[in-house]
C-alpha cells in the first residue's frame, strides 16, 4: 500500500486541527478501522448536505478544514472531506473519479449544466482489510428522500456505489467512463475536463460569477422539483 495516501496533502488537510479533533470524535470507541471508518462515512453523507452549485475552479473550493466548516459541497469535495478524516485516523484514503449520467436531476440543474453527465463525479475509495473499498458519501440522506433513492449504505466491507435505478423502478444512475484514482484532488484536470463536456464559455462563466463573489444560483437545490424523464 502506498503511504502517500496516508499523508496530508494542501487540500485534503488532514493535519488539519479542526479535521483532526472532527475525526478523532466521530471514531472515539470504535474497536477497528472499519467501524471508524463507516462512522466517518455517515457522519460526511449527511452532515454535509450536497449543493452542485458550489464552487469548484480552485484548491481551496475543495479543502477538506473548509467543506468541514461550511457544511455544503459537492460530490468531490465532499469525498475529500471523507478522505482527510480517513488518514487523519491512519486509513489509508484516495479519491476515485467517473463520469455518470443522472437521469433523475431538477430542471435546473439540467439547464445550468446542458448536459445530463456529471463529468468527474468524486467518491472516496478506503483501505480497509487489505482492500480499496468505494464509499459514496455525496447525497444526503434528505435528499434521497426527496428524490425516492434509498440513501448509499456502506459497511466498510464492500463497494457503496450508486443505484441504477430508484425506489419506483425509474433509472437513477448510469456509470459511463473510469477517469482513475488519485492521492489528491487534481484540480486543473477537473475544471478542464468540464470544459470539454460542458463548453468552455459556460465553464468559464461560472468561474467568473463566483470570483465576484456572487452565486451561481439563488435557490437551494434541494427545494427543485426533480426532473422526471
Amino acid at each position: 500500500m502506498d503511504p502517500t495516501y496516508l499523508k496530508p496533502t494542501e487540500i485534503i488537510d488532514s493535519h488539519h486541527p479542526a479535521v483532526k479533533e472532527y475525526a478523532f470524535k466521530l471514531t472515539e470507541g470504535c474497536s477497528s478501522p472499519v467501524e471508524s471508518a463507516v462512522r466517518l462515512y455517515y457522519a460526511v453523507r449527511d452532515g454535509i448536505w450536497y449543493d452542485p452549485y458550489t464552487p469548484f475552479h480552485l484548491p481551496e473550493h475543495y479543502r477538506a478544514s473548509t467543506i468541514l466548516r461550511k457544511k455544503r459541497a459537492y460530490c468531490v469535495p465532499k469525498a475529500a472531506l471523507l478522505c482527510a478524516l480517513a488518514r487523519a485516523c491512519g486509513i489509508p484514503a484516495r479519491i476515485g473519479f467517473v463520469t455518470v449520467k443522472n437521469h433523475l436531476a431538477t430542471r435546473e440543474l439540467l439547464e445550468f449544466l446542458g448536459s445530463d453527465l456529471f463529468v468527474y463525479h468524486g467518491y472516496t475509495e478506503l483501505y480497509l482489510d487489505g482492500k480499496w473499498v468505494k464509499a459514496t458519501p455525496a447525497f444526503n440522506k434528505e435528499l434521497c428522500h426527496r428524490h425516492k433513492v434509498a440513501p448509499l449504505e456502506f459497511d466498510g466491507r464492500h463497494d457503496s456505489l450508486f443505484q441504477p435505478y430508484n425506489l419506483e423502478k425509474r433509472l437513477f444512475m448510469e456509470y459511463v467512463e473510469e477517469h482513475g484514482v488519485y492521492a489528491d484532488i487534481p484540480v486543473e484536470i477537473i475544471v478542464e475536463a468540464w470544459e470539454r463536456a460542458y463548453g468552455k464559455e459556460r465553464v468559464r462563466a461560472w468561474m467568473r460569477i463566483y470570483d465576484s463573489g456572487g452565486d451561481v444560483r439563488q435557490r437551494r437545490f434541494e427545494h427543485e422539483e426533480v426532473y422526471r424523464e
